[in-house]
């Protein structure tokens, strides 16, 4: 038996010392390229991978996990998968972690932070190398979870300057304001405010708008929809025909997403409602299709895929025990003008 076969596993798996004697290098410097670890130079980081690919080799979790202490998975949990916000940041995360190594593993809380508490006691169970978690509403048991795991963590969505929190995304409470603002330098007067679900970041537009109104002596709460049902086109049309009844008098509405704002689009057209002459509409997320609409709607363009990259590269660095430059990462967003206002 040859000294190959011997360091070969009885499933006949290739082994990382075979990965190592066949780019000559030791079984530690294999590994970190196969990593991507920084301070393995590039022309051996290349001569890793070709023998990798060279032998088929596939790294065994479970043995790097032992190895290590710590898997190469990256648990991202996020409230939904049927919304596109998180499809786009979840892509963007996978695209930039997968070239070193780690896998992304989804979890779905569905806006429920008891359900968030199960999938991080279930996920924490395995050791990850990281964890990427959708804003700051979760329990107290969860939190505590989390820094007694000792796993580097970034939040995405959200921002806060607290010390040792990691996070990237961009004030919701700002885009809020300057959307209401955009409304009513367009003369907007009976201002809405439409929203379903009502996470954390919602209510956070929310509070926006109601900060700008304020500031123009225009804010009423009555013009205040709010339904916890989840949001969909449908509930946008039903939400807005529900306005109309109660508060003829709105001349905008702003939704808090663009899933209810093409609902309410679509209804207005059935209506016969012109848009934007007798009422304004504006959305949120510059959702795919939004451009489409008749007439294009008006919305806030957030950074999902910029947000996937910046938080993966964030958490990349601190699984390398590095400090980041900054705790906090604010991408902005962009104002998209378009016919509906």
């Amino acid at each position: 038996m040859t000294s190959t076969e011997r360091r070969r596993r009885p499933s006949g798996r290739i082994t990382l010392a075979e990965v190592a004697k066949a780019a000559d290098v030791s079984p530690i410097t294999a590994s970190r390229a196969l990593r991507g670890e920084r301070g393995v130079a590039a022309a051996l980081v290349e001569r890793v991978k070709q023998a990798a690919e060279n032998l088929g080799y596939v790294p065994d979790p479970a043995a790097r996990a032992l190895a290590s202490q710590r898997s190469a998975q990256v648990p991202v949990l996020v409230p939904l998968l049927s919304n596109a916000l998180f499809v786009d940041v979840l892509e963007a995360v996978h695209s930039t972690l997968q070239p070193h190594g780690y896998q992304t593993m989804i979890g779905v809380t569905h806006y429920d932070p008891d359900q968030e508490e199960q999938l991080l006691r279930s996920y924490l169970a395995h050791r990850p190398a990281g964890l990427l978690l959708t804003g700051f509403d979760r329990t107290e048991a969860a939190r505590q979870l989390v820094t007694q795991s000792g796993v580097p963590c970034v939040h995405l969505m959200e921002l806060t300057q607290a010390r040792g929190i990691y996070c990237v995304g961009f004030s919701q409470h700002d885009a809020g304001h300057d959307l209401t603002e955009h409304l009513v330098q367009r003369g907007r007067k009976r201002i809405a405010f439409v929203a379903a679900q009502l996470d954390p970041r919602t209510m956070q537009r929310a509070e926006g708008y109601r900060t700008c109104l304020r500031e123009h002596g225009l804010y009423d709460p009555r013009l205040e929809l709010l339904s916890p049902q989840p949001s969909s086109m449908r509930l946008g049309g039903e939400l807005f025909e529900d306005l109309l009844r109660t508060r003829p008098d709105v001349d905008a509405v702003f939704f808090c997403n663009d899933d209810l704002a093409q609902g309410g689009l679509l209804t207005a057209l059935r209506l016969r409602i012109d848009v934007p002459g007798q009422m304004a509409i504006a959305g949120f997320n510059d959702l795919s299709g939004s451009d489409q609409m008749l007439p294009p709607l008006t919305t806030v363009r957030t950074p999902r895929s910029a947000i996937g990259v910046a938080s993966a590269l964030m958490l990349l660095s601190l699984m390398r025990g590095e400090t980041p430059a900054h705790n906090s990462t604010d991408l902005g967003f962009e104002l998209m003008v378009r016919a509906s206002t």
